[in-house]
């Protein structure tokens, strides 16, 4: 793949997460991305709150964020996918994220066939050895038309 190919395909994964309104609202970043590999953070804030008697993230979002990261993962693949959707995302929560804590994914599209990919994910906050949760999923894949 040229440097050009590549350059446009982690534009439109970009583009693909900045279009999406909870992202944006949930104040997420992505921080890397490369061939099949994304990387997104979402700081701490209290409107995220899930326990307000101890401050910790709902998972809800952090379910969003595994699932926008696992998408933007697809996205990068050098299959060269122009849209994708979430066919099945399985989550498990290890435990719950530190309250103040940056919390990050890191997802991994490890396989694609004509018309799904399959993708690994991981969200951690600041003690990376221990996973808040970790997600497989499939996700459908639409090419580009030649």
């Amino acid at each position: 793949m040229s440097d050009d190919q590549k350059a446009r395909r982690d534009m439109i994964a970009r583009k693909f997460i900045e279009a999406i309104p909870h992202a944006r609202e949930l104040g997420m970043t992505l921080t890397d991305i490369d061939d099949g590999k994304a990387v997104i953070a979402m700081d701490y804030d209290e409107r995220l709150v899930g326990d307000p008697e101890t401050g910790v993230i709902h998972g809800g979002a952090v379910s969003a964020l595994m699932d926008t990261c696992a998408g933007a993962a697809v996205m990068s693949h050098p299959a060269a996918a122009v849209a994708t959707a979430t066919l099945d995302l399985r989550i498990d929560y290890m435990r719950p994220a530190t309250p103040g804590d940056r919390i990050t994914a890191t997802a991994e599209c490890y396989h694609v066939t004509r018309s799904v990919a399959f993708v690994r994910a991981t969200a951690v906050d600041a003690d990376p050895d221990r996973p808040v949760a970790t997600a497989t999923g499939a996700f459908t894949i639409e090419r580009a038309k030649r």
